[in-house]
């Protein structure tokens, strides 16, 4: 028989034994799609965490002013600390682990445009705050070390803040009135997801140079005029976040008097911390799905075993009648093979079509925060393609070796009986 023929035979069995086939195949398909499925949502939980996360900052520290709560040398507990416009740079010697040590200050002014008013708040930070803070530039460009060298009066604004002042309008190169001082606009972000902020959402602000912040707009009392409201922090790796969070205590406590292990004095917002342990609790998540999927993978496994082996045994009185009319044993495997492959490919394949479009259409509806979507990877799919289509292949070809190893009369006096 050539292999043509073995083919339209092939095709002609399947077809014959419809329920079987499909039986076989729907377990195959469902063992890829659910296990697909399960590491797809889990996938989506990490990224879409991750993602925004990213958007208030990567791996930065915030750190507040507080209030000392351990007696040092001669001052008292209970004294009120306050950051000075000068800390960063002493700070910025004394902490080799940190990357970026910048000060921040922001109070809220009435703004004026030629076409609407607002109370916003105006944000004054160091130019490599946008890339640190994820201040994404729609138009334009943020401020540079220049603009705040010179205290220029430019601004940087949020989009939401743009949407405000000027709506549809074109706002770039536009004048306005920030507590009745004239800045030029010089950029506008681009709108971004936030989950978290200390002072409120970015795409409300506007940002302006710090020397130029200080300059129009120094914290009033009981604030000190030259008092900054906190450091953003960041550290040059992962592996030393530790080491710059203890060098930034310790240089901190020095300038303004405090012990450095007082965590009340300098309250610290550990953006790492809270990343560590949202991906702790996403990778658990992510291994629960995953672990679901591969029990759903394993009954599935059963399910097309139990089925290819009825379907083989209920075929021993055919096997006997091939090999009565002149079938070798590597022919009668040879056929049970090609009709298994045939099997487990067009299964295979339905099942990771479906997987995939399924997520490829949840994909296209709006995500909420923390989920990216079904993001189905190739690995998960394909692994289970392997293991249910090996399963299928040994549970067709182990029995059907032993009916084709027997005698015939004995196949055929088995199926009869």
């Amino acid at each position: 028989m050539n292999f043509r023929d073995l083919l339209l035979d092939t095709l002609r069995t399947l077809w014959a034994h419809k329920l079987r086939t499909f039986l076989t195949m729907f377990g195959i398909a469902w063992g890829i799609v659910s296990i697909t499925l399960m590491v797809a949502a889990g996938e989506g939980l990490r990224v879409g965490q991750k993602k925004m996360a990213d958007s208030f900052g990567k791996d930065i520290m915030i750190v507040f002013a507080g209030r000392t709560s351990m007696q040092a040398g001669s001052t008292r507990a209970g004294r009120v600390v306050h950051w000075e416009d000068t800390d960063y740079k002493f700070i910025m010697q004394e902490a080799p682990a940190c990357d970026w040590v910048m000060p921040e200050v922001g109070n809220n002014e009435l703004i004026h445009s030629p076409f609407n008013s607002a109370s916003l708040l105006v944000t004054g930070s160091l130019p490599p705050f946008a890339g640190i803070r994820s201040i994404p530039v729609a138009e334009g460009r943020f401020y540079n070390w220049e603009d705040d060298t010179l205290a220029r009066r430019v601004a940087f604004l949020g989009s939401d803040a743009k949407k405000q002042l000027f709506s549809t309008r074109p706002a770039l190169g536009q004048s306005i009135s920030l507590g009745g001082i004239p800045y030029t606009i010089i950029g506008v972000m681009l709108k971004k997801e936030q989950d978290s902020s200390y002072d409120g959402q970015d795409i409300s602000k506007v940002f302006i140079p710090f020397r130029t912040m200080l300059q129009d707009f120094p914290n009033k009392p009981p604030q000190k005029a030259r008092s900054v409201d906190r450091l953003i922090v960041t550290p040059k790796s992962l592996e030393d976040h530790e080491s710059c969070k203890w060098q930034v205590r310790r240089a901190l406590g020095r300038v303004h008097g405090f012990d450095p292990h007082d965590e009340e004095a300098a309250k610290i917002w550990d953006t790492v911390e809270d990343t560590k342990a949202f991906r702790t609790m996403t990778d658990g998540m992510k291994f629960f799905l995953g672990a679901v999927g591969i029990i759903s993978l394993f009954l599935g496994g059963i399910g097309v075993m139990n089925v290819m082996l009825v379907a083989v045994r209920e075929r021993t009185r055919e096997i006997g009648v091939r090999k009565a009319v002149g079938a070798t044993g590597r022919a009668i495997l040879w056929q049970f093979f090609v009709e298994t492959l045939i099997i487990v490919f067009l299964s295979g394949g339905a099942g990771l079509g479906l997987a995939y479009g399924f997520c490829a259409a949840v994909n296209s509806l709006p995500m909420p925060q923390y989920f990216a979507g079904l993001i189905a990877g190739w690995d998960a799919g394909l692994a289970a393609f392997a293991l249910l289509g090996t399963v299928a292949l040994l549970s067709a070809l182990y029995p059907a070796r032993q009916a084709a190893a027997i005698d015939p009369i004995e196949a055929l006096r088995y199926e009869a009986g």
